[in-house]
């Protein structure tokens, strides 16, 4: 693996580890306003986002490389409403997916086809994060901080678990 890709993806690793600091924030912030579902989302978020790190661990070794952590910003710790987080949520979620673009550019541009193959999992994952991350938003501006409303969503997000990601991402 060429020195600029494996830095890259270094570099990437860091950035869904400081993901999961972000969500675990998000999750403690929640649970300060004790909306228990949306504290139960942003878990689950933090777990997927150390998954991704994992792939990125994992991939790095097999290639040869050298994984290399570097310190992690303090992510925020308060936010204004339920909206404005999901909103800072999926803000995070379009960097992460411009992040991911990058490095599959950087792939392009070194020919390196398997670092290629292995970030079309994590583009079409995005597709589906920014996704859920956005119908949150939507549904969060219908009810207008509408308490009931702010209660049902609430409930609904309690039932998320985590589902570890399948080996697609494996080379």
């Amino acid at each position: 693996m060429k020195k600029t890709i494996e830095e890259a993806l270094n570099k990437h690793l860091n950035a869904e580890f400081y993901s999961s600091y972000l969500y675990y924030s998000m999750s403690a912030y929640f649970h300060s306003i004790n909306l228990e579902g949306m504290a139960n989302w942003m878990k689950i978020q933090t777990q997927e986002e150390l998954a991704h790190a994992a792939m990125f661990n994992d991939y790095i070794v097999e290639r040869g490389g050298r994984v290399i952590l570097t310190a992690i910003e303090a992510p925020q710790i308060e936010w204004e409403s339920p909206l404005a987080a999901f909103e800072a949520a999926y803000a995070h979620e379009q960097h992460v997916t411009e992040l991911i673009n990058k490095l599959v550019d950087l792939s392009l541009q070194e020919s390196d086809h398997a670092t290629n193959a292995f970030l079309q999992w994590f583009v079409n994952e995005q597709v589906e994060e920014e996704a859920t991350a956005d119908g949150i938003v939507q549904k969060l501006k219908l009810i207008k901080g509408d308490g009931p409303g702010i209660f049902m969503i609430d409930q609904q997000l309690s039932q998320r678990s985590f589902n570890p990601p399948s080996n697609a991402a494996s080379t």
